[in-house]
């Protein structure tokens, strides 16, 4: 790591003294982290920005580390933009370099208001940073990513602006679309075990009991304790289903059924949830939109 941030400054360095560039086709250089934000930037930008994500399927942003493919890719960017709040937690001295040498980067998590945030002990933004699973969120995300990708390309303003409108239309449906979904789940139904707590912000949207085996972060390990008091729960509650995570090993809830299963007791995988990245590239999970509804669907059929 050492030797990343050390290019980084040599590299930042001799780019600070040179003018803003834009790559080969005229467009600007956008680099991004999680799947999530590269999904919302390239629907804003559209055909008018290049856009490269730095983590794809599968990927966890709380353990990932910066290759030097990696720092490549932010070094030559006209801006960076992440989601922040310490989610990326391994790339935060890395941004800070960057920022310090006068890089343009964005956290995008850090344009909502603190106050209406989750509190986390487990961050040392002290608060929960899987702010996605709250469309609302993401549409103040969305009206963010605007505003500075127009200031970055003002003569391209006008084109990211009706991009976005047409984009917050469809996070409008789809927040009606999944409300209908979820009210055909009965609210005593509605608890939510899976492999970490990345859905809270989800639970108070839509009213679900959100339980996570490992914490707010995957970088926590759950104890044969926390199964086992978590197995106790299921079976307390009568919890018909728990759910694997597509970015968290399976063998942790895997575990847990296990556990239950030695009380004398039942529950089934009701099946992968996308929680820290989107699907496959190409597939519906793989957009932000596909996601959740893929996902709400997996909840409540499951649960049902």
């Amino acid at each position: 790591m050492k030797k990343i941030l050390l290019f980084i400054l040599v590299a930042t360095t001799v780019l600070s003294c040179k003018k803003e560039k834009k790559t080969d086709n005229g467009k600007l250089n956008i680099v991004t982290t999680t799947s999530m934000v590269t999904d919302l930037v390239k629907k804003i930008g559209g055909d008018y920005i290049n856009v490269q994500g730095l983590m794809g399927s599968g990927v966890d942003p709380h353990l990932y580390k910066a290759s030097e493919g990696d720092v490549s890719k932010l070094v030559n960017a006209d801006a960076i933009f992440y989601n922040g709040l310490h989610l990326e937690g391994k790339l935060v001295e890395v941004f800070e370099k960057m920022e310090n040498q006068q890089k343009k980067t964005f956290a995008v998590g850090e344009v909502l208001d603190k106050n209406t945030l989750i509190g986390s002990d487990y961050f040392k933004s002290n608060y929960d940073p899987h702010i996605w699973f709250d469309i609302d969120y993401w549409t103040q995300v969305g009206t963010y990513v605007t505003k500075k990708l127009q200031e970055l390309n003002p003569e391209n303003a006008q084109m990211f602006e009706e991009n976005w409108q047409n984009y917050y239309n469809e996070l409008i449906s789809l927040k009606e679309k999944v409300n209908t979904t979820i009210d055909s789940l009965p609210e005593e139904k509605r608890i939510l075990v899976t492999a970490h707590d990345a859905f809270n912000y989800f639970g108070r949207a839509f009213k679900f009991e959100v339980v996570g085996l490992q914490g707010l972060s995957t970088a926590t390990e759950a104890g044969v304790q926390d199964v086992q008091k978590l197995a106790n729960f299921i079976i307390e509650k009568n919890v018909k289903a728990i759910f694997v995570e597509s970015s968290v090993p399976k063998r942790t809830i895997e575990a847990l059924q296990a556990a239950v299963k030695s009380k004398k007791h039942e529950v089934e995988i009701g099946g992968t949830l996308y929680s820290d990245a989107l699907g496959n590239k190409g597939t519906v999970e793989g957009t932000y939109i596909g996601m959740f509804e893929y996902n709400v669907n997996t909840i409540v059929n499951a649960l049902k």
